[in-house]
Formats: structure tokens, sequence, C-alpha cells
């Protein structure tokens, strides 16, 4: 009989991080859920009511994520996978934002997932085992006009998180980015705070609006799957893309990157750093 792991999840009410919520219970795992509102969790708390402790957060607040990680320990032992997914989205030009919006913006995208580990690392350290899955983006290696901050935050996150995983691998932990694709999460609608436009850049605007279109991605209950294969390997990679999609996307932008660099080395090579 297999042993039931026990995952912490924030952002588990909505999107990503209730396929996966809903992905470790179907495997017969327990689950913290995390979020600001637990209410869209009621269902499934009702379906595992010994499985699934629903658990009020919001990610920003330091001093409440350490509580909740101390309370999680207490609801079901101890922690083996925690998944830092909770985010927003701060849609709008560079130019356009407010300081507020960026600070509450990386408050959560980033501080919030920092915090996150920094409570749960002496927990996973003590039993000497662990997963550490970080919800990140395809497009942080490179930056996209309108959604800069969001690229910006999990850019951050994904350097901390291989730092992480270098300091922590002695301690039997494994840090895992996950390189998110596009889906349909309500990341661009519940999830969105917008800039106040300037009109110098509607037709900036218009050309990414058309170049998006209106397909919001796949359900992401179709990323979960892949979750649940990557926490059964002994040896997980630091970074994996998901999406088969966005794995081309990525290598082109790679691609074109180089092609970047190489174009410019003549220049690059005039100093001697």
């Amino acid at each position: 009989m297999t042993t039931a792991r026990h995952w912490f999840i924030t952002g588990a009410s909505r999107g990503l991080g209730r396929a996966f919520t809903e992905a470790a219970l179907a495997a017969g795992d327990r689950v913290v859920a995390a979020a600001r509102d637990v209410g869209p969790l009621t269902g499934p708390a009702e379906e595992h009511p010994d499985a699934l402790v629903r658990l009020p957060l919001n990610v920003s607040d330091r001093d409440a994520v350490f509580a909740a990680v101390e309370r999680a320990v207490e609801a079901v032992g101890h922690l083996d996978i925690v998944v830092n997914n909770a985010g927003g989205l701060l849609y709008g030009m560079v130019e356009e934002a407010t300081e507020r919006q960026v600070r509450d913006h990386f408050d959560v995208n980033f501080f919030g997932a920092l915090w996150v580990t920094q409570a749960v690392i002496p927990h996973l350290r003590a039993r000497r085992s662990g997963r550490v899955l970080q919800v990140t983006t395809m497009g942080t290696g490179s930056g996209m006009a309108s959604v800069g901050y969001y690229g910006a935050g999990k850019a951050a996150l994904d350097c901390v998180s291989e730092a992480l995983a270098m300091e922590v691998e002695q301690f039997g932990i494994k840090v895992t980015v996950l390189q998110m694709g596009g889906y349909a999460t309500e990341l661009f609608t519940t999830g969105t705070t917008a800039t106040a436009p300037d009109p110098a850049y509607q037709s900036l605007r218009a050309r990414l609006a058309e170049m998006w279109g209106e397909d919001a991605g796949p359900d992401p209950a179709t990323a979960a799957p892949l979750v649940m294969k990557l926490v059964d390997l002994p040896d997980p990679p630091r970074r994996l893309i998901v999406g088969s999609r966005s794995f081309d996307l990525v290598q082109e932008m790679h691609r074109a990157r180089l092609e970047q660099y190489r174009a410019w080395e003549e220049l690059s090579r005039t100093a001697p750093g």
C-alpha cells in the first residue's frame, strides 16, 4: 500500500492550484489547500473530508504565511510537496503602473512565494526530504510588452529558486521551477489588475490583442498529470517547461536571443570582462 503524501498548495481554489489539488486528492494524498478565499473548495472538502484541509491565507503577509505553515504541519503531521502557485497579473505598460500596483504585484508573485519557501524549508530540512514546485511562466526568458511586471516577478522567482535548489539539495530537498504555458486559469480575468491605459499605447495594445487572439488555452487539469509524474521522479529537473506548444515557443525565443548576442559579438568582445 502506497503511503499518502502531504501537499501544501497556495492559490489552491482556482486554476492550476485547484487542478493540482484535485489530482493529489485523486491519488490518495492529503492536501493543505491555501487561498485567500477557500469557499470554492467546499465541494472537494465534502468529497475528501479526511484528506483536504482548507486554509485561508494571504501569501503577501509574511507573518501569516509562517503561522499558516505551522498550522498545516499540525494538521497533517508533516509536508512532502509544496507548490507555490498563488499569483496574479498586473496588465499594462511599464510607464503606466503606479508604485502601489507594482509593489502589490511583487508582494504576491515574488515575495509571497519567497515567504512560503522560507517557512517550509526548515520542516523539509528536518525530515531531509521534500519537493518544492515553483510555478512561474515560460515567458521569463524574455520581456513582453504589457505583461513586463508579471514576467519580472516570475523571473526573480526563477533565479531565487535556482539558488535555493543548490542550497537545499544537500538536505534531500528537490526544487523544480515549473515554467507554465498558457492555461485557462482566469489569470487574465479575475486574476488581473489593470493599469489606467495611456492613449499613447493604444495602437500597441491593439496589435497585442490581435496577436494573442481569444484562445484562453487548455484546461488547467491537463497540466496536472505532468505534475503527478514529476513528483514521482527520484531526480527531477530544476526547470521544466509545461506545455508542448510552450516548449516550442521557448526554444524559438532562445534561438532568437542567441542570434542577437552573436550579431553584436564584436562589440561585446571589446571589453575585457
